[in-house]
């Protein structure tokens, strides 16, 4: 075979990323901190740094984005929810402007997420971003499919979330673009807290 007729090598290792996963409090406070890593490095990603920690509300505060495109898309989510279900969200919440709304939710989430203690980690692999996505399942319990974290383990309602006037406890976090995987990497990490090392499989999986 010629070489111009040669079949092209797909480069992995140039897919290879790193993004962000936090158990949140209600994840650890139920025992699913070994169930989620094991459902990570079974899917052949690798756990390159890992912490228990609790967060400040100084530190929940830096880890959501402060634009308003980001909290007006949170406001949106929340409106749309109310709507779905009969629900007037003036009536509830005081205002139907979705920065408002926005607002008020990335304040629930402070709150939740500085609630009790939660694990931090890095995960590094082949599509990495997805790949943690993927296993997290939907934000919205009610969306996740079974098999993921959230479709096998959360039970919390979005409707009953909103009303209550608190954050969905949907068990984990993890980075949903590159851009926010680098921010959360360089607000949660040093890099001392990061190991680089060779899983055993590596040279078969790759």
């Amino acid at each position: 075979m010629s070489q111009q007729n040669m079949p092209q090598q797909t480069n992995f290792r140039s897919k290879q990323e790193r993004t962000v996963v936090l158990i949140k409090p209600d994840g650890v406070k139920r025992g699913l901190i070994g169930e989620i890593i094991s459902r990570i490095e079974k899917r052949g990603l690798k756990i390159i740094a890992l912490e228990m920690f609790r967060a400040t509300p100084a530190q929940i505060d830096g880890h959501y984005p402060l634009d308003e495109k980001w909290i007006k898309r949170l406001g949106g989510k929340t409106l749309k929810n109310y709507r779905d279900y009969g629900f007037d969200a003036k009536k509830e919440l005081g205002t139907d402007d979705p920065i408002e709304i926005g607002k008020m939710v990335r304040d629930w989430l402070i709150d939740y997420m500085t609630s009790g203690p939660m694990v931090k980690m890095v995960v590094e692999g082949v599509h990495a971003i997805e790949m943690a996505r993927k296993i997290a399942g939907s934000s919205m319990p009610s969306e996740a499919e079974m098999g993921t974290i959230r479709g096998d383990f959360s039970v919390d309602d979005a409707t009953a979330a909103n009303r209550d006037k608190r954050a969905i406890h949907n068990i984990v976090h993890a980075s949903e673009t590159p851009e926010e995987a680098k921010h959360e990497l360089n607000f949660w990490f040093a890099a001392e807290d990061i190991f680089d090392y060779k899983r055993a499989e590596e040279d078969i999986m790759f």
